[in-house]
């Protein structure tokens, strides 16, 4: 049976957050470079779906909403978790899908789709979970990630 990690620890305990990120198969390395860039490897419990942020709140992926909201609810059970980091990206398959061509058609207009989404998303957060910590981005392509406040 193989070691874990010297970062393992309990299936549930006390974390620093959970990740809502894309499924967009670019990604995942992107995401891990910059959660290890903040110390979090081994601390945050992480859940992927279409569109990150924009799967949880557009009308267009209503049918997956539950899903998410019972996964953060089963993390702040099991982990214990103060925060949820939401990044979305550029070049979002599921943005266009929720919201058409033009909506990303520019990067200003694609800067916009996705604050609006995110910020959906934190108001969203807020309501069901008061106390909870929301840290919004937008990665870029190369793992740059611009937060919105």
């Amino acid at each position: 049976m193989p070691l874990l990690p010297s970062t393992a620890r309990a299936a549930s305990g006390s974390y620093d957050a959970m990740l809502l990120a894309c499924i967009d198969p670019r990604f995942p390395k992107l995401a891990l470079d910059y959660m290890s860039a903040r110390s979090l490897v081994g601390k945050y419990s992480q859940f992927n779906m279409a569109g990150a942020a924009i799967g949880a709140v557009a009308p267009k992926f209503s049918g997956w909403h539950q899903t998410f909201w019972d996964k953060l609810a089963a993390s702040i059970q099991l982990h214990n978790i103060p925060a949820v980091i939401a990044i979305n990206h550029r070049d979002c398959g599921a943005a266009k899908i929720a919201f058409g061509d033009a909506a990303v058609a520019s990067p200003a207009a694609e800067t916009a789709t996705h604050r609006t989404s995110l910020l959906a998303f934190r108001d969203e957060v807020v309501k069901r979970h008061p106390r909870l910590k929301v840290e919004l981005g937008l990665m870029d392509l190369t793992g740059k990630v611009a937060t919105f406040a």
